[in-house]
């Protein structure tokens, strides 16, 4: 990302010289849709961010610019809205949360840029929301802690910006540490890092360049599939809560009385748990190879028992699987659309990417995006 261009901006725009602050988005490694039901994710922070320059302006006012949209806003911290722009509000929603936490802020001007692709899935949103978060902890000398400054970006995004997202995202923006992916338990918040010792092989992720309308009412329809399989089973075991606190045998007791499409949701989640954990004992071993396995086996689950993936996904992990260059694939985020990522040999990756171009070409008619991403420390000054 291009620090000069976005400090040379600010002192365009606002003559002072800028506090910068770095953001990161975010890939998981395996574990998708467990978030909802209190299991395990293994996110890692990568080198594409948001960056914010900022400065106090001793006003009551903050002025906004950002580069990717070449727009300006300004509002006064005594009177927040959300704004119908869209953009602005993942700064708006984290000044509220601040003021709403008993932080005294005062004016500032910011200018903001970044090289996250947009529609993705990797988290742009989460990386300006963490950023904003931080960059005002420090511009105002708040020393929030970490935990609570990634629990007001989540918030600003369910409240300015309307999107009743999981804590993942800035969970891992903030987070994260270079070389290493995140466990994150879901239900305590409690966290480690494994490394991520790639040796021979890069993280590779093919954009579909889709986005299925289906994505948000099926999210929606997967959460109520689950809550119903976890009524039935908490009549027989009334300690149980979410998912999380369902084996396999508890499952099956409930078999006949829960629909099999229930069954299969349910099922998909409880082993994509079982897959993570392994997984990561995978990664202490340094055992990259036999991780890539399960991550095929988290977008098989995906695919044929959870129902979130889409053709254009299915036929990338396909053309994965039978590159004996690449040792693990799967879709990654929420479904229907998105982005793949791959695990490929660093010396054979730019010949895998060009076949996967043209072979998507060909089956879809679209040009498919490709991004090489290195995982990265978390949110801070630059």
């Amino acid at each position: 990302m291009n620090y000069k261009l976005i400090e040379d901006k600010f002192r365009e725009l606002y003559g002072s010289k800028p506090m910068l602050v770095r953001s990161p988005g975010r890939i998981n490694l395996i574990g998708e849709h467990t978030d909802y039901n209190n299991g395990f994710v293994l996110p890692a922070a990568i080198d594409k961010e948001m960056v914010l320059a900022v400065a106090k302006n001793e006003s009551e006012t903050c002025r906004l610019y950002s580069l990717d949209y070449d727009e300006a806003v300004a509002f006064n911290l005594q009177d927040l809205q959300p704004s119908d722009k869209g953009w602005p509000n993942y700064i708006l929603g984290v000044v509220d949360q601040l003021q709403k936490g008993g932080y005294q802020l005062g004016g500032f001007d910011c200018v903001f840029g970044g090289d996250i692709p947009i529609g993705a899935g990797l988290s742009s949103s989460a990386a300006l929301e963490c950023g904003a978060a931080y960059a005002l902890s420090q511009l105002f000398d708040l020393n929030v802690e970490k935990l609570q400054l990634i629990k007001y970006a989540q918030k600003a995004e369910h409240t300015f910006a309307g999107v009743q997202c999981g804590i993942m995202d800035q969970f891992a923006s903030v987070m994260g540490k270079e070389a290493h992916a995140i466990r994150l338990d879901c239900r305590s918040l409690d966290f480690s890092y494994f490394p991520l010792e790639l040796g021979a092989y890069q993280i590779v992720l093919l954009d579909t360049q889709v986005k299925h309308s289906l994505a948000s009412s099926e999210y929606n329809t997967r959460r109520q599939e689950c809550e119903q399989g976890v009524a039935k089973v908490k009549e027989k075991h009334p300690e149980v809560n979410s998912l999380r606190d369902v084996t396999l045998e508890m499952l099956d007791e409930v078999k006949s009385a829960i629909s099999p499409v229930i069954y299969k949701r349910c099922r998909y989640v409880i082993e994509e748990n079982d897959r993570l954990l392994k997984g990561c004992d995978l990664l202490e071993q340094g055992n990259i190879k036999a991780f890539g396995q399960k991550m095929y086996g988290s977008h098989q689950g995906l695919s044929e028992q959870y129902e979130v993936s889409c053709p254009e996904l299915d036929f990338l992990v396909g053309l994965a699987k039978n590159n004996s260059n690449v040792v693990g694939a799967r879709m990654m985020g929420g479904g229907f659309g998105g982005c793949t990522i791959n695990l490929v040999k660093s010396d054979q990756k730019e010949a895998f990417i060009e076949e996967a171009k043209q072979a998507y070409k060909q089956q879809f008619g679209i040009e498919m995006k490709t991004y090489e991403v290195k995982v990265t420390d978390g949110t801070g000054r630059r």
